[in-house]
């Protein structure tokens, strides 16, 4: 499979924003930070991990992709008493999907800095039809406990009333399966929706938010220290909707272990989850 790390929340830098399937079609440039890395068990990411269901055992809860599963591996995985949370691309298309040749004539636009995705045009109802008939069901049926949904910033990019009503329709779906609902990033079509469509529950039980202490610095090829204007408008976001009952994950790229720790001393305060991750692949 594919895997790219995920993206930021829209106000840092569109342009450095980036989703979960293009660095597995190039090399990780990001090196590992060596056996002294220590992760939080309470929550992982794992989308460029195929198989290893003994590693994501440890956690839990975790996100994977589960089209790269099957429902037995899945049900192992669980046994273990890990909650698994299936990534789902619901803005935006990746050309090594088995249904991109099928869906591609939908593109909305390129998606800038990746040339193997485009937008969706999430308006359209094809392509709501085969999330909410076709995909959704499709990870339920491997017994996944939620999903972990990207890319709703299709509506930064085109802030629409019918991209908001699409990517509205698709989510309330999502929900209307009774599982879990952890929206990445997102918080335009988040706000817009509970300025005019209704409440948040409606859409999410959750936020994920990238990069809220870290970020990556492209040009040099290394990871840094997220400015405070980033950081104060991040936070002020997830503390929003945690304060009406959302739950909250943080997923930061850093091998600094003086960030980790204020990582760690932020989420246990605040009740949040997190994890750190030592490189973009997220294995």
């Amino acid at each position: 499979m594919g895997n790219k790390g995920l993206k930021f929340g829209v106000k840092a830098n569109l342009n450095m924003k980036y989703s979960v399937a293009a660095v597995v079609l190039t090399t990780c440039f990001l090196c590992s930070c060596g056996s002294d890395f220590e992760p939080n068990y309470d929550y992982g990411v794992f989308l460029g991990l195929e198989g290893h269901t003994d590693k994501l055992k440890e956690y839990n809860t975790i996100v994977i992709d589960a089209q790269y599963y099957s429902e037995e591996e899945i049900q192992q995985i669980k046994n273990a008493g890990t909650i698994v949370y299936s990534y789902i691309n619901v803005g935006s298309l990746e050309n090594f999907r088995d249904y991109y040749d099928e869906y591609k004539d939908l593109s909305v636009g390129v998606y800038e800095y990746w040339e193997d995705e485009c937008w969706i045009d999430v308006s359209d109802e094809r392509w709501q039809e085969f999330i909410v008939g076709r995909l959704m069901p499709e990870l339920l049926d491997k017994g996944i406990d939620g999903f972990f949904v990207d890319n709703c910033d299709v509506y930064y990019v085109n802030s629409t009333e019918e991209i908001l009503e699409g990517l509205s329709n698709i989510m309330r779906a999502l929900m209307d399966t009774g599982k879990d609902v952890v929206i990445n990033s997102g918080n335009d079509f988040l706000d817009a929706y509970c300025a005019g469509y209704g409440n948040w529950d409606d859409v999410i039980t959750g936020i994920n938010q990238e990069s809220v202490f870290s970020k990556i610095i492209w040009d040099d090829n290394k990871f840094g220290t997220a400015d405070q204007e980033d950081r104060e408008f991040f936070t002020d976001y997830i503390e929003r909707y945690a304060a009406k009952g959302a739950d909250i994950y943080l997923l930061e790229y850093t091998k600094d272990k003086r960030l980790i720790a204020e990582i760690d001393e932020y989420c246990k305060n605040k009740g949040f989850k997190y994890y750190v991750s030592d490189s973009l692949e997220l294995k």
